[in-house]
């Protein structure tokens, strides 16, 4: 069975940089693509960011210039850096991956930014 777990959450202020990490286990296959979407209080999951097999990476308009999605060196780690972090930021965080054509999800990671 496939698990992701995400860390690095918590309460930042707002300008303030955060990184969150996704490990993957359970599984020996790459999972492709990965991605972060965030979930808001009374607002539906969205994407934050995506990031291919080769490496393409896609963000929301509202994250652009300022979060960085990367896969780490283990196989089917990931990152999401967020810098200049806005109190509109604020959600819970989860961590997703695609095996064999199903998605597989984290339990999320509560980010909170302050004022």
């Amino acid at each position: 069975q496939v698990q992701l777990v995400e860390s690095g959450g918590g309460l930042v202020q707002s300008g303030g940089s955060l990184r969150l990490s996704c490990a993957a286990s359970g599984t020996v296959i790459r999972l492709s693509p990965m991605g972060w979407y965030r979930q808001a209080p009374g607002k539906q999951r969205e994407l934050v960011a995506s990031i291919t097999s080769d490496d393409t990476v896609t963000y929301a308009d509202s994250v652009k210039g300022r979060f960085t999605i990367s896969r780490g060196n283990v196989q089917n780690t990931l990152y999401l850096q967020m810098n200049a972090l806005k109190r509109e930021d604020t959600a819970v965080y989860y961590c997703a991956g695609n095996r064999l054509g199903a998605d597989c999800w984290g339990q999320g990671a509560q980010v909170i930014v302050s004022s």
